[in-house]
């Protein structure tokens, strides 16, 4: 069949068709067309050839067209579709390299296989251009619900038409006693949306937190107009879960908006979420108090936060500690997701044991140490005093604030301090330089000989090795694996070196061994600083 025999309209129409049902571009419909055309052409004329096809727009006449480009003598290589500068001077006035020359040849006819091969080009070219239409149109969606009818199961997949796309709901995004046939409605949260091979993947979820403050939104007014903030959700799907909100307009009560009247608003959201007890909490800048919050409905007693290891020590009255916990840990565990804060909970009789254990052996260290009786070192103990370097080197009025404690008493305390700690100071040294610490971590400023002991048990003998240390190997510091906090001890974590003590001494010794020039940090400092200032104007 010769492309002139046939009607040449035809083409038009038929590529408005494919395009009006795939929903694309119809100029994409006719480039493959082209294309297809074009490939067709090269079978008849030669695969080497450079031939293209247009489709005039508006009458649908196709115009075959060989092309030559001009190249320089050294790089021709395909004599049927390149030319020198020499060759394309009777074609061209002024001919240079990268110009192209244009001759029509006729239309090819098209056999069975030819046409074949046309159809199978447009199909491809659609099936792309369809592709990218979904995932144009679906990847701003992501982070939104969407509304979908469940085609079919696969594997404990569920497959959900979605409009103009299929989307997926997997097995373990799915609510625990969920299932669907097929028809049936069904609303998800578009997680994620993806461009692969076989075509964009959007993956559905009903398990998200952020699901739920989406419903939220849906169903509160506030929330929708930014009056009301969703700052942090916690679930447990199909079980129990936790929101926390706060609200910018002082005449507006957040937990009482989302709630609505007669609890009509969160009841909307547990239905859609198959009955998931909800717990909607007031938010607080201040950790300890939010926390207190997130735990309801149990009763905090006493809160204990330790923001460097981001842990957090909650006291609750003995009968209240099955209901902090939570069936199967589930309260403590929202909790803790909730606030990003590690939660150990503890019984006030627990706590009180714990802090008569503390007294006991601080009284002891003063006894032993100070050789007092036990009356006279818990009056220490109970005056806050929790260590000898306390009691030698504090102002002397905080010792005479004690009760039967004078001038001399005072300083006899002290003294009798020092001289302890420089006898332990003098046995550490002793020991640290029988495993073989060496003068240059010694003469070091800022070890203490107790340091110096830690250090050289644990294989830090010279200053070298000392500024090969990372800042958590001497401090100590937290590591999540899988999810799950993990402590590494520091060598010096129980001299209370802090991580940015432990870096800044870290520094020095790179710095005295010559490993870094003071005037780079000099200059780093700066750009930081510069870099801060920066942010702070554009903000």
């Amino acid at each position: 069949m010769a492309i002139t025999s046939a009607n040449q309209l035809e083409l038009l129409q038929t590529a408005e068709a494919v395009a009006r049902e795939k929903m694309i571009d119809p100029d994409l419909v006719v480039q493959a067309m082209e294309e297809s055309l074009a490939r067709a052409a090269k079978s008849r004329y030669g695969a080497e050839m450079d031939i293209r096809v247009s489709i005039d727009r508006k009458t649908g006449k196709a115009t075959f067209t060989r092309v030559r480009t001009v190249v320089a003598d050294d790089e021709l290589e395909n004599y049927q579709a390149e030319l020198t500068v020499e060759q394309a001077k009777p074609y061209l006035e002024n001919p240079q390299i990268g110009d192209e020359i244009s001759d029509e040849v006729p239309p090819v006819e098209m056999g069975r296989i030819a046409a074949q091969s046309a159809k199978q080009v447009i199909l491809q070219k659609v099936r792309e251009a369809e592709r990218d239409r979904q995932f144009e149109e679906f990847k701003d969606r992501a982070g939104t619900i969407i509304n979908g009818v469940v085609k079919r199961e696969e594997y404990g997949n569920v497959i959900v038409d979605i409009g103009r796309g299929e989307g997926i709901l997997r097995r373990n995004e799915k609510i625990g006693r969920e299932s669907y046939r097929p028809n049936d409605r069904i609303r998800c949260y578009i997680k994620d949306v993806r461009r692969e091979a076989r075509g964009p993947q959007i993956f559905l979820s009903r398990t998200a937190p952020e699901f739920m403050a989406e419903l939220f939104k849906m169903e509160v007014p506030e929330i929708y107009d930014g009056i009301i903030e969703i700052k942090a959700v916690a679930r447990d799907p199909g079980s129990r879960a936790k929101i926390a909100v706060i609200s910018y307009d002082n005449s507006i009560d957040p937990v009482g908006a989302c709630v609505g009247m007669r609890g009509s608003r969160v009841q909307a959201v547990v239905n859609e979420l198959q009955g998931e007890k909800i717990d909607i909490i007031p938010w607080n800048e201040d950790q300890p108090t939010f926390l207190v919050n997130a735990l309801q409905p149990a009763e905090v007693s006493k809160v204990v936060l330790d923001e460097e290891a981001e842990r957090i020590e909650v006291v609750v009255p003995d009968e209240q500690l099955s209901l902090a916990i939570g069936r199967r840990g589930q309260n403590v565990r929202l909790a803790s997701q909730l606030t990003h804060l590690d939660i150990d909970i503890m019984t006030e009789s627990e706590e009180s044991e714990r802090r008569q254990a503390e007294f006991a052996e601080r009284t002891q260290l003063f006894m032993d140490s100070l050789d007092l009786d036990e009356f006279f070192a818990q009056l220490l103990v109970s005056e806050g005093f929790t260590s000898l370097e306390e009691v030698a080197y504090v102002d002397l009025d905080e010792l005479l604030v004690i009760d039967g404690v004078d001038e001399g008493t005072a300083e006899e305390l002290q003294a009798r301090a020092r001289d302890h700690i420089d006898a332990l100071n003098q046995k550490a040294m002793e020991r640290a330089r029988e495993l073989g610490v060496e003068d240059s971590l010694v003469e070091f400023e800022g070890l203490t000989p107790q340091m110096l002991e830690a250090l050289a048990e644990d294989g830090v003998k010279t200053l070298e090795d000392f500024a090969t240390c990372a800042d958590w190997e001497l401090a100590g510091g937290w590591t999540t694996v899988n999810g799950e906090r993990t402590k590494d001890d520091g060598i010096l974590e129980k001299f209370d070196v802090s991580l940015q003590e432990a870096q800044d001494l870290v520094m020095n010794a790179r710095i005295a061994l010559g490993w870094v020039d003071p005037a780079d940090l000099v200059s780093e400092d700066d750009a930081e600083a510069e870099g801060d200032e920066t942010e702070e104007a554009e903000a």
